[in-house]
């Protein structure tokens, strides 16, 4: 909604003087109270982030501009360092972070080697691959279409041709670049105008190898991985998609996400029609969907693998962002011990016969090739019958919400007192970011949205995100800027110990009279553990009571109340004397709460105090005096009146409008 119009609210000074009585606006008040009222109820549900926070940064440290609008941007930083890499259009950005000093860019010029060109995008060359070479950088792009990489190293750029398979024609095209030491595997089509069926293939390496075209459904590859086991030879690649269903039921979903296997060491198969492809494929179902709510989640959006601190690879936890036809979403967990599992022992989906030795699948020790029978029943019957169901017993989702998330990453850290906890951060298709924390309670996992970030000071779309768990940054880029956003974002939080610990964000403490990072401190800060009254743990057992204000009115005039919702988790109300004028429940949109008086009476004059409930903790948010005046004139107070009625009403339409089209 749109704040009230400056001077006219009710937060100021100490004791004012407000002129008399107050002619009617054109738009009658009450309506104004009702489609406020109307909109405002159309909010976000308990497990949307609780505080709201713009990352303002410090002056010329934490955020940089390109200078002009990039539309396709990719982004390499490695962890601890200060520098961040940023392909964009003709140019790759070198951006520098240093702690404590303003942040710089220097550009290098990556220009279209092509001659002529058909239009003017056939021209261009999108960057779309950054990746560390030694000593140098490697840098691919579409290059007028004619794919081409270069390599720069201390500052010099030298051309290495055309790569297919390194780069798109295309910076809108699907593309998957994985690298292992000297092997290279790619989903990046090799020809223009043939080969559109999409691959999965080893570009580099051993022998090139090619998944079969008739194994997946025009696939959008999300994310791959090598995963090195417990013999050399076992060594998988997984591979995160989501494909066309193949059940054309006009009730099943349109898509259906999917994790593949390969094995690392495939050395193809023994006849003409397997020698160049992989033989070792399967691909399962990632199941992400709540029972008892009848929600199911069936596009795969993005993937994060949170490796195991003990370096056990079954215990690499592997987060799914999923979404569903409405744009809801759900974060679903995996293990990767469960993925192996479910390929190593299940049937295959429509193959009814005994299976063949070795079974489909299955990695073969001493390099030798796959039988050519194992690999004509793989490649007829490529999906396993078992699906991949989450962790946890209930197996179910962390959470689901009805934000669009489109990216994640995942810190694991350790609070003051060690215990553990994951926290997630996601992106939303608006540019906001959600960071959320997960803390093990048993066998069961509690989750607190803990608050929404806006990283930049132009909103737009995150393109990128990288997380360093070293200097303790998030690195994101959309295509007007690059933001460093810390980790701990502690000085948002207000309302002394209380709102502090009331934000359960497992950086942030009480420490000698305010809200500090854990890093920052030089020993064990105020943590609360207990997720349901983090506020008990406070020193002082109530928080402040809010400091009295008063205001002058005349009778019969109309006046309101501003009490700002710090918390969206928290029931805002507004009490005259003992009786409660106006509720605002969680996932109110507006920001504030607001308390109408259309006509003020003798009755109504006296004490008005905004409480904040949130669980069993309680605090006086504004407390307020509403004292007689009489004889004054009513222009200040009209023009505030008339100021009010159009900001409400410029900010509760579109609201208003989009609900009930919703409904």
């Amino acid at each position: 909604m749109t704040p009230p119009p400056p001077g006219c609210a009710s937060l100021g000074a100490q004791h004012a003087r407000v002129p008399g009585p107050l002619a009617r606006s054109r738009l009658p008040l009450r309506l104004l109270l009702l489609l406020w009222t109307a909109a405002a109820t159309q909010g976000h549900p308990k497990n949307g982030p609780r505080i709201s926070a713009v990352w303002k940064g410090h002056a010329g440290q934490d955020w940089v501009d390109f200078g002009l609008a990039e539309p396709h941007t990719v982004l390499f930083h490695e962890p601890g360092s200060s520098s961040v890499w940023v392909g964009g259009r003709g140019k790759v950005y070198l951006f520098d972070f240093p702690e404590g000093k303003n942040a710089s860019v220097r550009t290098v010029n990556i220009g279209s080697t092509k001659g002529s060109c058909l239009d003017k995008q056939d021209c261009e060359n999108y960057i779309t691959l950054l990746e560390r070479q030694g000593e140098g950088l490697l840098i691919c792009g579409t290059n007028a279409r004619r794919p081409s990489c270069w390599s720069l190293v201390n500052g010099t750029v030298e051309s290495l041709g055309e790569r297919r398979g390194y780069a798109p024609f295309s910076p809108d095209e699907n593309s998957l670049v994985l690298f292992d030491g000297d092997e290279v595997y790619s989903t990046i089509r090799k020809q223009e105008y043939n080969g559109k069926i999409p691959r999965f293939r080893r570009i580099q390496g051993e022998i090139e190898l090619y998944t079969s075209d008739t194994v997946m459904q025009n696939p959008q590859f999300i994310k791959a991985t090598i995963v090195h086991q417990d013999q050399a030879y076992d060594d998988k690649i997984y591979y995160f998609f989501r494909e066309d269903n193949p059940d054309k039921n006009p009730e099943a979903p349109l898509n259906v996400s999917r994790v593949a296997q390969l094995c690392r060491g495939d050395q193809g198969g023994e006849s003409s029609l397997s020698v160049s492809k992989w033989n070792t494929f399967l691909k399962a179902m990632l199941v992400c969907s709540d029972v008892a709510s009848n929600k199911n989640f069936n596009r795969l959006q993005d993937v994060f693998l949170l490796p195991d601190p003990n370096g056990q690879w079954r215990d690499t936890r592997v987060y799914g962002v999923f979404s569903n036809p409405w744009n809801y979403s759900a974060v679903c967990v995996y293990s990767l011990g469960d993925i192996d599992k479910v390929f190593r022992t299940s049937s295959l989906k429509g193959y009814h016969t005994s299976l063949p030795n070795p079974r489909p699948g299955k990695c073969l020790p001493d390099r030798q090739p796959i039988p050519t029978e194992t690999f004509q029943v793989a490649d007829s019957h490529p999906e396993v019958a078992q699906r991949v169901e989450p962790m946890g017993p209930s197996k179910t989702p962390l959470f689901h919400s009805k934000y669009h998330y489109q990216k994640v990453v995942v810190h694991r850290m350790q609070a003051s007192r060690g215990e553990t906890f994951h926290v997630l951060y996601l992106t939303t298709d608006r540019g906001i970011i959600h960071k959320v924390v997960e803390s093990e309670e048993g066998e069961r996992s509690l989750v607190f949205n803990i608050m929404e970030i806006q990283p930049f000071h132009h909103p737009a779309t995150i393109q990128a995100m990288s997380l360093d768990t070293e200097r303790r940054k998030l690195y994101v880029s959309s295509q007007w800027e690059v933001s460093q956003v810390p980790l701990d974002l502690c000085e948002v939080y207000g309302g002394g110990c209380h709102g502090c610990l009331m934000a359960r964000d497992p950086y942030c403490g009480w420490d000698q009279g305010r809200c500090v990072s854990i890093y920052s401190s030089q020993g064990p800060v105020l943590q609360s553990i207990n997720p349901e009254e983090p506020h008990t743990e406070c020193p002082n057992p109530k928080p402040d009571k809010a400091p009295l204000q008063k205001v002058s009115l005349a009778r019969n005039s109309r006046y309101y109340l501003s009490c700002p919702m710090e918390s969206r988790h928290a029931t805002y109300s507004w009490r005259h004397e003992e009786n409660v004028e106006q509720s605002c429940e969680p996932g109110h949109q507006s920001p504030n709460c607001i308390l109408f008086i259309e006509n003020l009476t003798a009755r109504q004059y006296g004490h008005y105090r905004c409480e904040a409930q949130e669980g069993s903790y309680f605090r006086e948010a504004q407390h307020w005096e509403l004292l007689p005046e009489d004889g004054a004139t009513a222009e200040h107070l009209l023009g505030c009146a008339r100021a009010l009625a159009t900001s409400l009403w410029l900010g509760v339409l579109p609201t208003l409008a989009l609900g009930l089209l919703v409904h």
